[in-house]
């Protein structure tokens, strides 16, 4: 009889903590859209200006990156040393793509530009 009250205890809490995981996910999902969405919406139908409006896509950018740790990732904002150390490694990553993207761009519009006709 004990054994049964503790399968349904044991059953019920694991049900309890699929449900909070579904609704994580449910929550994600819906801010990772809205966050997409917005930036589409505003470039789409030229709402602001070039400089503010890169400035308001990299802000959308770097919050649906806390969404996607929060939320998927499962990292939380207690730190724990090796979720630290995934956002410090993730962050290096990020960056080396962006700068080794900048440059290759930045070369290549350099190399493709016409010269002066005398």
């Amino acid at each position: 009889m004990i054994e049964q009250t503790r399968d349904d205890g044991d059953a019920a809490t694991r049900n309890l903590e699929e449900r909070k995981e579904f609704h994580s996910y449910v929550w994600g999902i819906a801010l990772a859209l809205v966050l997409t969405l917005v930036p589409f919406a505003l470039v789409h139908w030229a709402a602001m200006p070039g400089l503010p409006l890169l400035s308001v896509i990299g802000a959308f950018a770097l919050v649906q990156m806390v969404v996607h740790f929060r939320f998927f990732l499962h990292i939380g904002f207690r730190q724990k040393r090796e979720d630290l150390l995934l956002i410090l490694f993730s962050t290096l990553l990020l960056f080396i793509m962006l700068s080794g993207t900048i440059w290759i761009m930045a070369s290549l519009a350099m190399r493709m530009t016409l010269p002066a006709q005398p």
